[in-house]
């Protein structure tokens, strides 16, 4: 008898913390009709992923035990189902899956979820370019940007933040991002005005906005909101990708990933990356099995950039 071939994974059994990650070997799955088994050259991670994990939000989106993880990847097409056309072993491709399966040496995907990897991107960009480059895309377009608006952007160096000030000085916007200073220059040399945290960032912003603000993005929570109702944006020009409550209360929008998450923005992404026109920085890169650590540093949130497992 044929034994059954296996790949590494990486897997839950509970809620919890860091402690409930573990790598399982599990059986390679077969591609239906319209599906591509891809090698995972490199996955990204995301805080949403590690709330998930730990029980946050388990009446929205429930795990089913045993649980794996993740949603942005980037690698090489194995084999495609008997109708995918488009596609063929061998392609270098990036994409998403919706099925919490991404951070493994291998991933079943419907083929409609893959684009191909330009030249210019590298696996570690295009491995971490869904979530947070798709979330940037629609919370960009939920403010109605325009060229000359002035944008207020709080996690301005973070995961999604780094990708919206980008996205809005490629509109024409004028840019300020809320960071701290050691992600100063970052912001300088993509032409966004920083402006530090803490006591007296409202008259930092005025000062840096020349006493006028159009739109705020929040991908921090905590106050944001507040904040940008505070400095007279209207509701609908002020967008959270966190703050829920505070958006219901205030009647502001939620654009994030579920409005920005298909293919063909997956795609314009990484033709800007390969452009030149966008960057995605990559703060850490870890192997598989040390999939605990690169939770723990995400954890930190002091992190620039993305962080990246690479099977």
């Amino acid at each position: 008898m044929e034994s059954t071939q296996k790949f590494r994974a990486v897997k839950y059994d509970k809620y919890g913390g860091i402690d409930v990650l573990h790598i399982e070997e599990v059986p390679i799955p077969v591609p239906g009709k319209t599906q591509a088994l891809v090698r995972v050259c490199a996955a990204g991670i995301n805080p949403g992923e590690a709330s998930i994990r730990e029980g946050v939000f388990a009446k929205q989106w429930p795990a089913s035990f045993p649980s794996g993880q993740g949603s942005d990847f980037a690698g090489i097409v194995e084999k495609v189902g008997d109708n995918v056309k488009d596609l063929a072993a061998g392609d270098e491709v990036i994409g998403f899956t919706n099925d919490r399966a991404s951070q493994a040496e291998l991933v079943l995907v419907e083929a409609t979820q893959l684009v191909r990897r330009p030249a210019g991107v590298s696996w570690e960009q295009g491995g971490s370019l869904f979530v947070v480059g798709t979330t940037a895309y629609a919370a960009v377009n939920a403010v109605a940007l325009k060229p000359g608006d002035t944008l207020v952007v709080s996690g301005a160096a973070g995961g999604v933040g780094s990708v919206v000030v980008q996205l809005a000085i490629n509109a024409g916007a004028k840019v300020i991002g809320l960071a701290s200073e050691t992600n100063h220059p970052w912001l300088s040399r993509h032409e966004v005005i920083p402006v530090t945290y803490g006591e007296g960032m409202i008259d930092r912003i005025w000062t840096a906005s020349g006493g006028h603000v159009d739109a705020f993005i929040d991908t921090v929570g905590g106050g944001y909101v507040e904040l940008a109702i505070e400095l007279g944006i209207t509701p609908d020009r002020i967008d959270t990708i966190i703050d829920f409550k505070a958006a219901g209360k205030y009647h502001v929008r939620t654009a994030g990933n579920s409005d920005g998450g298909r293919p063909e923005v997956l795609a314009e992404l990484a033709r800007m990356i390969d452009e030149g026109d966008l960057e995605i920085p990559i703060a850490r890169v870890y192997p598989l099995d040390e999939v605990r650590d690169a939770y723990q540093e995400l954890a930190k949130r002091h992190t620039h950039g993305k962080v990246v497992l690479i099977p």
